[in-house]
């Protein structure tokens, strides 16, 4: 049986919050080239996504109040308060819940795209592959090798496990 953690140490929260903070600021750094405040807007939308998970569901989560591989789960207990820790793995996630968080990279990508045509730059290009990059390599490496891994919840019961299972599972039949 794998290793779990019942609070993860400190140096997997770190390298695990690299990626996410590393796609903001690239993104943001793109999307400023239309104007600052598009960078702003952008910006609060990736802290509304970060809240709104939070608030939809760490606090259901067996790590609420804990140390958790993003170190969520100790800043929620901080900002709501705790749920039902069967509704998290009774919950059924959708790709249309997970939009927001694909728009996270969408949105830069998308604008450097547009912003290439107008006026391109090697270095935007280079700012888009390292977006791709995080984003799918980079999330897909953590997920697999230190958050889902040795996750507690992912033992009880997680959706969106469960939704990526369902994928793979559909994509080996084919």
């Amino acid at each position: 049986m794998e290793k779990r953690y019942e609070n993860y140490p400190a140096w997997i929260i770190i390298v695990c919050n690299l990626v996410p903070v590393s796609i903001y600021v690239i993104g943001a750094i793109i999307l400023a080239e239309f104007s600052p405040w598009v960078s702003v807007a952008y910006l609060l939308f990736c802290l509304w996504q970060e809240v709104r998970v939070m608030r939809t569901g760490c606090i259901n989560c067996f790590y609420y109040g804990k140390n958790c591989g993003t170190g969520k789960g100790r800043l929620c207990k901080l900002l709501f308060k705790q749920g039902n820790p069967q509704a998290f793995a009774a919950k059924e996630a959708t790709w249309k819940e997970l939009l927001p968080d694909l728009l996270i990279s969408l949105i830069p990508l998308l604008g450097g795209i547009i912003l290439s045509f107008l006026d391109f730059t090697w270095l935007r290009i280079i700012l888009m592959a390292i977006l791709v990059a995080l984003a799918s390599a980079g999330t897909g490496a953590i997920r697999g090798n230190l958050l889902c891994k040795y996750c507690e919840q992912g033992r009880i019961g997680c959706p969106a496990l469960k939704l990526f299972e369902k994928t793979n599972e559909a994509n080996t039949d084919a």
